[in-house]
C-alpha cells in the first residue's frame, strides 16, 4: 500500500518544490515510519516507540511545511512605497532545514540585504521568506538562489546579496564526522553582481558585531 501511494506521488514531485504541494498525508508518513523500525530491527510495539511514527511524521510535517507556503501569499501586500536608494540589511537570519541527500538537518544564519527599486518589504517578511524555502528539503546551494532570486524578481530591487552560513549533521554525524566545518554559499543579482564595491559593502556589513555585542 505504501509503495503503491509513492508511485502515485511521484509524479507530482517537481509541482510540489515549487511550493503548491498538497497536504501531507500523516497516515502514509507512519507507515513508512513503521516500516523503517522494522527493516532497523527494531519493534514497533515496544513501550518506547508504541508512538514514534506518529511523533515523526509530525515532526517532518513541520519541519517541511514550506512546501505549503505561497509567497504573494506571505508578503500580503507587505510592500512600501519609499524614496530610499541605500542598502538595506537583515543578517543573523537563524535557519533550520534538511538535508535532501540523508534527510539529516542543517542550520545556521542567512545574511540578506538588497538595493530597493522605489519599494521596501515588511523587515520580518525576509525571514518568513527565508523559512518559506529552509522548510522544505533542500540543499544549501538551491536555498540561497531561491531566496535571492524571490527578492529580486518580488521587489524589482537593483540588486539582491545573500549570504548562507550552515553546519550540516551528515558531515558530523557521518562521513567525514567534522564537526566544526561550516559551509558558506552566496548569491549576488544585480548591483551585488555587476558592482564590486556594492558587493563589498555588504560582505563588510554583515561581517560586523551585532546591536548590542560588546566591543
Amino acid at each position: 500500500m505504501v509503495k503503491r501511494e509513492l508511485k502515485r506521488r511521484g509524479a507530482r514531485q517537481v509541482e510540489d518544490v515549487r511550493g503548491s504541494g498538497t497536504p501531507v498525508d500523516l497516515d502514509v508518513l507512519q507507515s513508512l515510519v513503521t516500516e523503517m523500525l522494522l527493516a532497523l530491527g527494531e519493534k514497533p510495539g515496544r513501550n518506547g516507540l508504541v508512538r514514534t511514527p506518529e511523533r515523526v511524521a509530525k515532526a517532518f510535517a513541520f519541519m517541511t511545511q514550506g512546501y505549503q507556503r505561497d509567497i504573494d501569499h506571505l508578503l500580503n501586500g507587505a510592500l512600501f512605497p519609499i524614496e530610499y536608494d541605500e542598502m538595506v540589511i537583515v543578517k543573523d537570519i537563524d535557519f533550520f532545514s534538511l538535508c535532501e541527500h540523508h534527510l539529516l538537518p542543517f542550520y545556521g544564519k542567512v545574511h540578506v540585504g538588497y538595493l530597493p527599486n522605489k519599494k521596501v518589504v515588511g523587515l520580518s517578511k525576509i525571514p518568513r521568506i527565508v523559512d518559506a524555502f529552509a522548510r522544505r528539503l533542500q540543499v544549501q546551494e538551491r536555498l540561497t538562489v531561491q531566496i535571492a532570486e524571490t527578492l529580486k524578481n518580488k521587489l524589482n530591487a537593483h540588486g539582491v546579496g545573500v549570504v548562507v552560513e550552515a553546519r550540516h549533521f551528515c558531515m558530523m554525524m557521518r562521513g567525514v564526522e567534522k564537526q566544526s566545518t561550516i559551509a558558506v554559499t552566496s548569491s549576488m543579482l544585480g548591483a551585488f553582481r555587476d558592482q564590486p564595491q556594492t558587493r563589498v559593502e555588504f560582505l563588510k556589513l554583515i561581517r560586523r558585531g551585532s546591536v548590542g555585542d560588546s566591543d
